[in-house]
């Protein structure tokens, strides 16, 4: 059973990544992770044009949901962070769960 495709249920893959310079774990999103970031970018595009928030919204739901600790990370925690920093971050995060231009690749 450990070759098992059930034994691998729950498990992460992770990688580290510099984050303002220091090391920093981050992990393959789920396919639930994917879905939900995904639903959140369709409500994002609905909103309007002036609405400058859905970016950052969209970088804190992955960087939440791939990263270590992540998921303790507050609204003014991320405004304590460098913008670009936490975009890089995010990129980091898709990249590495194969989302975007460089697809799945862990270098």
């Amino acid at each position: 059973m450990a070759n098992s495709i059930i034994a691998q249920r729950g498990k992460r893959m992770s990688k580290d990544v510099k984050f303002i310079g220091e090391p920093t774990t981050i992990y393959k999103l789920s396919t639930d992770d994917v879905k939900a970031i995904q639903d959140l970018a369709r409500e994002v595009e609905k909103r309007p044009e002036d609405d400058q928030e859905g970016g950052l919204d969209l970088l804190k739901k992955v960087i939440r949901a791939g990263s270590e600790g992540g998921e303790e990370l507050t609204d003014e925690d991320f405004g304590g962070f460098p913008m670009e920093e936490l975009s890089l971050l995010s990129g980091e995060i898709m990249k590495f769960s194969g989302i975007g231009a460089d697809e799945g690749k862990d270098n």
